[in-house]
C-alpha cells in the first residue's frame, strides 16, 4: 500500500555526514548523562515494600495515589491486580522505617479515606531481588542484541549487521539518557519498552536492507549511495503507514493510559522517533561507510540497468 509516489529519489546520504555528528553529539550526551546522573530505578530494582489491597467496589487508582502521597511517600507506583477491586503498591524502601511500620501507615491511611479497604498481604522486596532483575534485564539485552548480530550476517552480510546494531544501540542509550537527564523512572516496563525498542527498530532496518540488496541487484549503474538513496525513498510510504499508526496507538497510552502506562509509553515515543531516524542515517549511512557494494549482495549476475521510477522494475513474469 502507497499513499504516495515520490517520482525522484531523495539525496538521503548526502546529508548523512552532518547527520551523523548530530547523532554522536546526542549519543555522547546519552552516555554523559548516564554515567553522571544515572538511573532512577524503581522498587523493582532497588527493594521496598510491596502491598496487595482489596476494596468492595472498584478502587480509584487517582484517589488511592493521593492518600499515599499525604504521607510523604514518593515514586509509589498503584496500578489495578487482578480486578479492579485489587490494587498493588510498591513503595522504595524509607531510612529509619521498617517494612511493616511502612505498611501500617499506609493501610491506617487508605482505611481512613475508605473503610472497605483491606490488605491482603504485605511484603518486603529485598535489593538482592532488584540485583538478579538487573542482570536478568541486561542478559535478555546482550542475547537480543547478539540474536540480531547473526540474523542479519545470515540474511544480509556483516556489514550490514554491524551498521544495524550500531544504530539499535543509538536508540537503547539515547533512551536511557531521557530517563537519566530527566530523573524519570526506570521500570521493568520500561525495560520491556527497551527491548521491544531494539526488535521495532531492527524492523525498519531490514525493510530498507532489503530493498537495498533488490536494487543492487535491478541496477547496475548506480553506485552505492544512489541505491540507497533510492531504497530509502521507495519505502517511505511504508514508513509514514507503519510507524504513524503505531505511534497513534502509542500516544493514545502515553495520554490516556494512566500513570502505570505512562513511562512505559513515553520510551516506546522515544524509541520509535529515534529508530526511523536512526534506520535512516545510522544504518544505512554506515553500511555506505563500510563500503558495501553489489558484490556483497547479489551473487549471481546481474540485471539490466532498469529505471528505477519503473514500478515494473525488476518484475518477472
Amino acid at each position: 500500500m502507497e499513499f504516495f509516489r515520490i517520482k525522484r529519489d531523495i539525496p538521503f546520504m548526502r546529508h548523512a555526514l552532518v547527520l551523523n555528528l548530530v547523532s554522536l553529539i546526542t549519543f555522547v550526551a546519552a552516555v554523559f548523562f548516564l554515567f553522571t546522573r544515572g538511573l532512577h530505578l524503581s522498587v523493582e530494582f532497588t527493594g521496598g515494600t510491596l502491598m496487595e489491597v482489596s476494596y468492595s467496589q472498584p478502587a480509584d487508582l487517582n484517589s488511592v495515589r493521593g492518600t499515599v502521597a499525604t504521607l510523604g511517600l514518593t515514586d509509589v507506583q498503584v496500578q489495578n491486580f487482578g480486578t479492579a477491586r485489587d490494587v498493588l503498591i510498591r513503595m522504595p524502601v524509607q531510612k529509619g522505617v521498617s517494612s511493616a511500620q511502612q505498611s501500617d501507615r499506609v493501610m491506617a491511611a487508605l482505611k481512613a479515606a475508605d473503610p472497605t479497604a483491606t490488605m491482603r498481604r504485605s511484603e518486603f522486596v529485598g535489593p538482592q531481588v532488584g540485583d538478579e532483575l538487573a542482570t536478568d534485564g541486561l542478559k535478555a539485552l546482550a542475547f537480543v542484541i547478539a540474536g540480531i548480530m547473526i540474523y542479519l550476517a545470515i540474511r544480509f552480510e556483516w556489514k550490514f549487521a554491524v551498521a544495524a546494531i550500531i544504530a539499535n544501540l543509538h536508540d537503547v542509550i539515547i533512551i536511557l539518557g531521557f530517563f537519566a537527564f530527566f530523573q524519570w523512572e526506570f521500570s521493568l516496563p520500561v525495560l520491556a519498552a527497551v527491548l521491544a525498542v531494539l526488535g521495532y527498530s531492527v524492523n525498519e532496518s531490514v525493510v530498507i536492507f532489503d530493498r537495498i540488496r533488490e536494487n543492487f541487484r535491478r541496477y547496475r549503474k548506480m553506485n552505492s549511495q544512489e541505491i540507497i538513496d533510492s531504497a530509502i525513498t521507495s519505502t517511505i510510504s511504508r514508513t509514514i503507514i507503519t510507524h504513524g499508526s503505531t505511534q497513534l496507538m502509542v500516544l493514545s497510552m502515553l495520554f490516556f493510559g494512566g500513570a502505570t502506562l505512562h513511562y512505559f509509553a513515553l520510551a516506546l515515543t522515544i524509541g520509535i522517533l529515534f529508530g526511523i531516524y536512526s534506520s535512516v542515517f545510522v544504518a544505512a549511512a554506515i553500511a555506505m561507510w563500510l563500503g558495501i557494494q553489489r558484490e556483497d549482495l547479489v551473487k549471481g549476475g546481474a540485471k539490466k540497468d532498469e529505471d528505477p521510477n519503473d514500478p515494473n522494475a525488476g518484475a518477472t513474469v
